[in-house]
């Protein structure tokens, strides 16, 4: 390979380390590779730290290949958490989903129905029994059908980057943060060859993997490449718990609430995200989550606001993952989507093998760059 030689093991730039860039380049790293970690800010600390950071394949359900896909990544979490310890970063406590009008609940069961024939483990409970047994603080109505998706988990993203990145540096990677990509050059023959880097410094190196999130279309850019995002900004709070009330994560109508950690609750709502265009100031919208939030954990309504960011997701025009080399740009290879905390172990194992095998994986067939023309 000149993806290195028989004499130097390759030498890899990571652009952009959230939950996908950190989990290639340390896959990438185990496997011998000379990774370079690059990123325009800290670790962890982009969108990564600003999602609702959801294990799941219940809601991937447009696509089976993607459903498969986001199933394999919930098995790759389980996995990474036995590999690397799963303190402070890994919550297995299963997920809720209930409604509060009759087509979405309609839906709901239709969802669920559709996952157990796809062998998806699902239980229906009531909102009496989802307070008895699993979450006491709910105001859900005792009669109200509740789905719990027990295999579903959250992620504590900023704590898993931090621990991916620091086991990959122990093993020889490099972490380069604060410093935004410039350039990237290619030779001759329109191989990647360098990358150029906002403090002045160039790298010489053997590849580029694309996985700076909301900036992936810039990035493309360097190297010619049109890569078509979608714009979805989303506004993400944290509440700040004297005791968390909760136990795992749930989508109540009209609100997202999780744990993060033992002092914060995180909240979101696609309902406040639609506001976001309306120029509304973020603080209100944080305050309409809390609102929303004290609907169904009452608690929450005394507690205080402590963060609120809007984040741009980044998502590939046509909503599924962009991952794997781009054939016209020899030794570049994108790694960009939605569901980065649910992808992230998955797409960072298969992409890694691909970049050093140079064998292609089934499972990312319908995901290639290459269903973007240049």
């Amino acid at each position: 390979m000149r993806i290195g030689s028989v004499n130097r093991p390759a030498r890899v730039a990571v652009i952009g380390v959230g939950a996908l860039g950190a989990s290639v380049g340390w896959n990438l790293s185990r496997q011998g590779a000379k990774v370079v970690f690059i990123d325009a800010g800290q670790p962890g600390e982009g969108v990564t730290n600003w999602s609702f950071s959801w294990v799941n394949a219940s809601n991937k359900t447009a696509r089976k290949s993607y459903f498969d896909l986001n199933v394999a990544g919930m098995a790759a979490y389980r996995e990474l958490a036995r590999t690397i310890g799963p303190d402070l970063w890994w919550y297995p406590s299963g997920h809720l989903r209930w409604a509060d009008e009759p087509a979405a609940e309609a839906k709901l069961l239709k969802t669920a129905g559709l996952l157990r024939s796809w062998d998806y483990r699902v239980e229906v409970c009531t909102g009496a029994e989802v307070r008895r047994r699993l979450e006491p603080a709910l105001t859900v109505p005792g009669e109200v059908p509740v789905v719990f998706y027990p295999d579903e988990a959250w992620v504590h993203g900023r704590h898993l980057v931090g621990r991916l990145v620091g086991q990959a540096v122990v093993s020889g990677a490099e972490l380069r943060p604060g410093t935004a990509v410039c350039d990237i050059g290619t030779g001759a023959d329109g191989s990647i060859r360098t990358v150029a880097l906002s403090d002045g410094s160039r790298l010489d190196v053997d590849m580029v993997v694309n996985a700076a999130g909301p900036k992936s279309s810039h990035v493309a850019g360097f190297v010619t490449r049109h890569l078509p995002m979608r714009r979805e900004p989303g506004v993400v709070t944290r509440i700040g718990c004297a005791q968390v009330p909760v136990h795992r994560a749930m989508h109540a109508p009209h609100i997202e609430i999780r744990p993060d950690g033992d002092a914060s609750v995180v909240l979101h709502s696609r309902e406040i995200d639609a506001l976001i265009d309306t120029g509304e100031d973020p603080a209100e919208l944080a305050r309409l989550l809390q609102e929303s939030a004290r609907h169904v954990v009452p608690e929450l309504g005394n507690s205080r606001i402590a963060q609120t960011r809007i984040a741009h997701r980044p998502i590939p025009a046509d909503g599924f993952p962009s991952v794997g080399a781009v054939s016209s740009v020899p030794g570049y290879y994108e790694a960009v989507s939605h569901s980065g905390i649910t992808l992230g172990p998955v797409i960072g194992r298969l992409l890694a093998s691909e970049i050093l095998s140079g064998k292609r994986e089934e499972m990312l067939a319908d995901f290639r760059p290459e269903r973007f023309p240049l």
